[in-house]
Parts: C-alpha cells; sequence; structure tokens
C-alpha cells in the first residue's frame, strides 16, 4: 500500500516545484527563521569583564564567575607550560583577555596557547600570580594570595 496522497501507478510520480521562502523584510535572520523577540544577553566578554572590575563596575564574584569560563591567551615558549616573568616582586604569568592584547605585548609573530580561566586557576604553579591585558588599559594584577582566594572561592563554589 501507498502512503497517503502517492500515486498507485508506481511510476515516477510529479513533482512540484516549491519556490523557497523570501526573506523577511529588512533581511534580519537566517533562511526562513525570526530573530527572536527578546534575544538572550550574551555574558560579557573577558575584556569587558576587566574593564568592569577595574573600575568597579562589577563584583570580584562576578568578575570570577565570567574568567572561568571565558578564553585566556598565554604566550609560550619551546617547552610546554607558562611562562613566567622573576624581575617582579613576586613571580608572575602574563596572560590576555584576547589575541589582539597578546600581540600587543608580545608582537605579532609570538607563540601562545588558549586555556580557560578555571584551567588557568587550577594549572598555576603554587607561589605564582599572573597579570591580564600586561599593555592593556585595565591591567590586572593577581598576586598570589589573590590566586589562592580564587581558588578558594572555586572550589565553595564547586563543592559547597
Amino acid at each position: 500500500m501507498y502512503g497517503y496522497g502517492q500515486p498507485m501507478d508506481g511510476g515516477a510520480a510529479q513533482q512540484q516545484y516549491a519556490p523557497p521562502q523570501q526573506p523577511m523584510a529588512g533581511g534580519v535572520g537566517g533562511y526562513g527563521q525570526q530573530p527572536p523577540l527578546y534575544p538572550e544577553p550574551s555574558p560579557p566578554s573577558l575584556a569587558d569583564a576587566v574593564r568592569a572590575f577595574t573600575t568597579g563596575q562589577m563584583s570580584a564574584e562576578d568578575f570570577q564567575q565570567i574568567f572561568a569560563t571565558s578564553k585566556v591567551y598565554c604566550p609560550r615558549g619551546d617547552t610546554p607550560g607558562f611562562l613566567a616573568l622573576h624581575n617582579t616582586q613576586q613571580p608572575v604569568i602574563p596572560m590576555f583577555s584576547s589575541l589582539k592584547e597578546l600581540r600587543r605585548y608580545a608582537g605579532k609573530e609570538s607563540k601562545y596557547f588558549v586555556i580557560t580561566g578555571a584551567e588557568v586557576i587550577d594549572l598555576l604553579p603554587t607561589g605564582y600570580g599572573f597579570v591580564l591585558d600586561m599593555e592593556g588599559e585595565h591591567r590586572m594584577v593577581f598576586d598570589a594570595k589573590a590566586v589562592e582566594q580564587m581558588v578558594d572561592f572555586a572550589m565553595r563554589r564547586m563543592y559547597g
């Protein structure tokens, strides 16, 4: 038995041309899709969070939540691991909120790797801090004690 509306002669069915849907007025949205009336707000970028935190418009907890899920760009050498600066009061590791910020510091041809902020907190050697956007307008320095506090905050969030 044939499906509903199919010819029963066993031969080729007649084909009908169905014209594609016309894009919506203004061309917004993809093929046949309407944009949502109230789009979900996207979280701020790490660069936006750095700016908001350094100007006092964001709490430390909110910053850390954004930092944990953001991409962090780290310069690298020929061997695996973080590059550290030891000519500071405490050793720190330069990190950047964007490739543009990293290039401003290390040059266009520099090598780098990308990890999340949560991985930074997990992998950072004990006793080291980090500097975020060293050459940027809103440079942030996290000493080793601040990093320990970030680890404690992450553990409380994760395990209660």
